[in-house]
């Protein structure tokens, strides 16, 4: 039975409802997060604070909230010539993809946290990767992260399960499940203190969050959370 989980958190809405959804779910859980250089290094700032706020405003779940890892991944910065990890415009590429896209770091950040994992003794490392609402990013299908899963487990002689709670929902739903976890304190702390925009924007306060609010990730949160508003007034 899996009782021990790792969670890769960024500090965005994602990251913070599946961190919830493996509190409210496994005994021991932990959190990891990546340095790579990206522009919006805001971030590694706002998952402390969501952390923080977790711990302040859930009691129930800070007994099982355990340790924070930061992994330092400046080479996956230097090989990305990305508009996440370069200042350039966000545009789509030939290949079909958009500029955001960062090739293989959702297969690197898993590698490694399943290193990480194995070392610490857990089993489950839960992600927010989603084949519904993304911006078609082939790291984030079910598929691929299947594959990975076999391929960790058998690498590693290790059983893991990649626990993918977000994978068939859009944002609306991802606002609709962090209230079902957590109740409108749960919702309120993602607004106020989670961080998605890709410009590190923490200067505009929208009613779904802070962000520049013409970013991808912006337009993404704020569809969703336009959604999910609509289904609560």
């Amino acid at each position: 039975m899996h009782r021990r989980a790792l969670v890769l958190f960024s500090g965005g809405q994602d990251s913070t409802t599946c961190l919830a959804h493996a509190l409210a779910r496994f005994e021991h859980v932990e959190t990891l997060g990546f340095d790579y250089g990206q522009r919006h290094h805001v971030e590694l700032q706002a998952r402390l604070n969501v952390l923080r706020e977790l711990r302040e405003r859930f009691p129930q779940w800070a007994t099982r909230l355990g340790d924070d890892h930061v992994l330092d991944l400046a080479v996956l910065g230097a090989v990305s010539d990305t508009s996440l990890t370069r200042d350039m415009a966000f545009r789509m590429e030939a290949s079909g993809l958009p500029n955001t896209f960062v090739p293989g770091r959702n297969l690197l950040f898993l590698t490694l946290a399943a290193a990480l994992a194995y070392r610490r003794g857990m089993t489950v490392l839960v992600t927010g990767v989603c084949e519904t609402d993304f911006s078609g990013y082939p790291d984030c299908r079910d598929d691929t992260m299947k594959a990975l899963q076999v391929a960790l487990t058998l690498g590693m002689d290790h059983r893991f399960l990649i626990d993918t709670p977000l994978m068939w929902i859009d944002k609306a739903d991802t606002w609709r499940m962090a209230e079902q976890l957590g109740g409108k304190d749960l919702v309120d702390l993602i607004v106020e203190h989670s961080h998605t925009c890709y410009l590190g924007d923490r200067t505009h306060r929208h009613d779904w969050g802070w962000g520049c609010g013409s970013c991808p990730a912006c337009e993404l949160r704020a569809r969703g959370w336009a959604a999910y508003a609509d289904t609560t007034r």
